[in-house]
């Protein structure tokens, strides 16, 4: 097992329809079906200029030609080391066919309100790669509630030998919410979404969707 510490760069985004390049400039936003229509591949420029949480998927399954795979996922509080959440993907059998359709690709979240309050978590990702090594493996995940843009997270894996077994930990810093955005996150269960564009050599070729509730202990 091969250990990555994983570089971050994270950038908070406002819900407005353009936004500053750098230079001067205006990057204009674009919506999901324009870029399901745009190009074959999808690139991280491409996926930075929505204005909201996907409600499809911007690449097919078989677009995952280098076979990764996660199979463990670890989520902490960094301030008190409490686990939060932890999953270990089951063996498969060759007759699984859960793995090959959308649903293996979404998931649905309940956390403790609390959970609102922290500020830094720790999220431990293991994958798995196939036969052909991966260069410039990189993560985009974009928070979204409703049209407005929470938090975006910029995580480079970098490079991944074939057949390789890679640990490493993200580090999430969290938004920091007014309490009357916290209770309007609150109120709205499931609107509150998020996607992960994952990209190798600049090419999208796994798209992941969340959606959460933050829900009381009585819940």
């Amino acid at each position: 097992m091969s250990r990555k510490a994983a570089s971050l760069k994270s950038t908070a985004a406002a819900a407005t329809k353009n936004k500053e390049d750098g230079k001067g400039g205006v990057v204009p936003r674009v919506t999901e079906a324009d870029l399901l229509s745009k190009k074959p591949h999808i690139s991280p420029e491409d996926v930075l200029k929505l204005d909201r949480a996907t409600e499809s998927y911007l690449c097919p399954l078989q677009a995952n030609i280098y076979d990764i795979e996660f199979t463990r996922f670890k989520l902490r509080d960094l301030d008190s080391n409490q686990v939060l959440f932890e999953v270990s993907k089951p063996q498969s059998s060759p007759d699984d066919k859960s793995e090959k359709d959308d649903e293996s690709r979404f998931v649905r979240y309940h956390f403790p309100i609390p959970f609102l309050d922290l500020k830094t978590l720790g999220a431990t990702i293991e994958f798995t790669v196939g036969d052909r090594e991966v260069k410039d493996f990189r993560m985009i995940e974009r928070h979204f509630f409703r049209d407005k843009c929470l938090k975006s997270f910029d995580f480079n894996f970098g490079f991944c030998m074939p057949t390789s077994r890679n640990t490493c930990e993200h580090i999430y810093e969290m938004p920091v919410l007014l309490q009357s955005e916290k209770e309007e996150l609150i109120s709205h269960p499931y609107e509150t979404k998020s996607d992960s564009f994952y990209f190798v050599n600049g090419k999208l070729v796994m798209h992941h969707r969340a959606d959460y509730a933050y829900v009381s202990a009585n819940d």
